[in-house]
């Protein structure tokens, strides 16, 4: 690989992990505003709960990234449709199962040298670049933290906690940044 194409590569696994790093963030300032009557609320019959949409993607994260450069991402002991049946019951239960998901996550990441992005790795017999399954986790890890944000939000209502800038504070925190 040459020096470039390697700075790109050591640039591109680096990203991907700031990424996940916020969107972890993002989903942990989200379930520290919960308590225990919050994991299996939904604001609608048809949704899912946190405690589900936590269930969904830490069974994904623990499938995708364990063994993620020699075996297929969708691991035959995974039970995802059991990660659609709301048996969390509290509020720690859930974080434990959040953090598994992430140190499975960050664990299979952190051990990537840029020469194994452009290996070929499996998802459900599809063959993706490692960096091409980087970006589809992404993307997925995303909407799901999107979702836990919205049901963490609708269940707090007028008791949230903005987790960016709040109504109405867009010019003075833009002000803000170009001074710092």
């Amino acid at each position: 690989m040459t020096d470039y194409a390697s700075d790109l590569a050591s640039h591109a696994l680096a990203t991907s992990i700031a990424t996940f790093r916020s969107q972890k963030s993002l989903g942990d300032r989200a379930l520290a505003q919960l308590d225990d009557a919050a994991v299996g609320w939904t604001p609608e019959p048809e949704n899912n709960s946190v405690a589900v949409i936590v269930k969904h993607v830490s069974g994904n994260m623990i499938s995708r990234w364990t063994d993620f450069l020699t075996s297929d991402g969708e691991k035959p002991w995974r039970e995802r449709d059991g990660e659609f049946v709301d048996d969390v019951g509290s509020l720690e239960r859930l974080k434990e199962l959040w953090e598994l998901g992430w140190s499975a996550l960050f664990g299979a990441l952190e051990a990537l040298r840029p020469d194994d992005l452009l290996r070929t790795v499996y998802i459900r017999g599809q063959a993706h670049t490692a960096l091409e399954a980087i970006n589809r986790q992404i993307s997925h890890y995303g909407y799901h933290v999107g979702q836990i944000v919205y049901v963490a939000k609708a269940y707090k209502s007028a008791g949230w906690n903005t987790l960016s800038i709040a109504k109405g504070q867009s010019r003075s925190f833009n002000e803000e940044m170009k001074r710092s």
